[in-house]
């Protein structure tokens, strides 16, 4: 198999996960998309590099975190959405939680989003989401506690 044709197998096998794994962090399906593409394009570049290492999906998801992170702090990332949106379908009740989760994690801090993404929607333990983020496991302790705390003020029936 070619590097190319291995990298493509790669993506198929990886690729929802990592889409689904930016939408959390930034909240827009469609930098969501950028973001993932950015990432694979990184891979791709290091893609031997990648191959050797113990866990090429790891090696991927912190690409994607870093990219995000650094997205972030450019000051063209700081684009408001308007008021009034064009009408779109109605969206099923059951959802609801699920938005208004979505509406409160986007008041986060980028941080302290992605150290929620990577431990409760990732499952990373506190070691793993510390040392891909570049932080104590302390601090990464005290913002998810900080961040679950913002939460359960915005959502007070998240804990029913």
């Amino acid at each position: 198999m070619t590097p190319a044709e291995d990298f493509d197998e790669f993506v198929r096998a990886t690729g929802t996960r990592l889409l689904r794994t930016a939408t959390l962090l930034c909240g827009d399906p469609h930098l969501a998309e950028d973001l993932t593409q950015t990432t694979y394009a990184k891979v791709y570049v290091n893609w031997r590099k990648v191959t050797r290492a113990d866990n090429p999906v790891a090696y991927t998801r912190a690409v994607l975190v870093r990219t995000y992170l650094s997205h972030r702090r450019r000051r063209s990332a700081s684009e408001i959405p308007i008021d009034a949106a064009p009408e779109t379908p109605g969206v099923p009740d059951d959802a609801s939680l699920r938005l208004d989760l979505l509406a409160a994690m986007a008041l986060l801090p980028p941080a302290d989003r992605a150290v929620l993404v990577l431990r409760y929607w990732e499952d990373l333990s506190v070691a793993q989401t510390a040392d891909l983020l570049g932080i104590k496991e302390t601090t990464c302790r005290a913002r998810a506690s900080r961040a679950l705390a913002r939460l359960r003020t915005q959502l007070p029936d998240l804990e029913a």
